[in-house]
């Protein structure tokens, strides 16, 4: 089912008509208006066999007109909207029955600021959203979670703070929400990387899991390439990275399990990939899903990766008192589990 709306736009202009018409002067407003009305744009309703895709991607292959860089950019720029809502996360992932609609002539939204639980001269940690990068990947890319402090701190008038540089000490998954941490200065900086190194740094998450998962204490070496392109565990000897996880299961539901995870190691996509082959991927993972899909598993569907960072304990880098922070969970991670929530079990 689609429905059709009008929506008339520079960029549709810009798109649809040639270098002259980019340039319109007063006395060609007549022939504008009439190739602005006839310019049509759609409002999409998500199809079954359209969700899962990327916004930027279902955006682009209804405006084949569109480059990549432009898709996202509209993303970005808060003028796609999905459900009424702006949502500038281009790699947000859709399901069934979402409306999407593109509206170019929307203003761009402001940078959207940081959510800090916690700062001072030398640190600060922020609640990061889902979507958003912890830290630039991609040259230019915008919108990452350093960009968001520095938002916040110009909202606030602290203009100095904005400009000073943030050091990185770790980081969490695009895809996964919660705390993260940045050190403000080089002593911070050294302080916290050591903690980390040496695992004193308590971290633990909530996440939902595929089928009926149990408490358990993970282990193997992690690396990052098992074979088949994905990082893995392998039984080489002398290869990959040791790795512990350790599960306690919080809630069961119909089909998954809501757990409580802890790191004492800390590797790249470490409880993805261990849940994953324990046999249980993380609701909403569409990268470490393929064993389970081989197996003749059928995912959960999820608009999101259900992985939230929920705490993190660590000693101050400075004072050396001790500081410990909880994030809730966030809205969306809370619809998807009082979704799952609703399904009655059979019978």
């Amino acid at each position: 089912m689609v429905t059709f709306v009008t929506i008339t736009s520079a960029l549709d202009l810009s798109m649809k008509f040639p270098t002259p018409w980019r340039s319109i002067s007063a006395g060609t407003s007549a022939r504008v208006r009439v190739a602005w009305a006839s310019l049509v744009k759609r409002i999409r309703i998500v199809t079954p066999d359209e969700a899962g895709s990327t916004l930027a991607a279902l955006v682009r292959r209804h405006h084949e007109s569109l480059s990549w860089s432009r898709a996202q950019r509209l993303c970005e720029n808060g003028q796609v909207l999905v459900d009424g809502a702006p949502l500038t996360d281009p790699a947000f992932r859709l399901s069934e029955g979402q409306e999407i609609r593109i509206e170019p002539s929307r203003p761009r939204d402001r940078e959207p600021a940081a959510v800090i639980e916690f700062e001072d001269t030398h640190v600060v940690v922020v609640d990061k959203p889902v979507g958003v990068s912890s830290v630039p990947y991609e040259r230019r890319e915008r919108g990452t979670e350093m960009d968001r402090n520095r938002e916040a701190w110009r909202r606030r008038g602290l203009r100095a703070a904005a400009r000073a540089p943030l050091f990185v000490v770790h980081r969490i998954d695009k895809e996964t929400s919660g705390l993260t941490i940045f050190a403000r200065t080089k002593t911070a900086e050294r302080s916290l990387a050591r903690q980390f190194r040496e695992h004193t740094i308590e971290r633990t998450y909530l996440t939902v899991t595929h089928g009926g998962l149990r408490s358990q204490r993970l282990e193997s070496r992690l690396v990052s390439n098992r074979g088949d392109g994905l990082r893995g565990s392998t039984r080489r000897p002398g290869e990959g990275k040791r790795a512990v996880t350790h599960v306690e299961v919080v809630e069961r539901l119909v089909g998954a399990t809501l757990s409580r995870v802890s790191l004492e190691t800390g590797r790249t996509h470490q409880i993805r990939i261990h849940l994953a082959e324990a046999g249980h991927p993380i609701v909403g993972d569409r990268v470490y899903i393929r064993d389970f899909v081989a197996r003749g598993g059928t995912p959960i569907a999820s608009s999101r990766l259900l992985l939230h960072a929920a705490t993190l304990a660590f000693e101050h880098p400075v004072s050396g008192r001790p500081v410990a922070l909880a994030a809730p969970l966030p809205q969306d991670f809370l619809i998807e589990l009082d979704r799952l929530r609703s399904v009655t079990r059979p019978g």
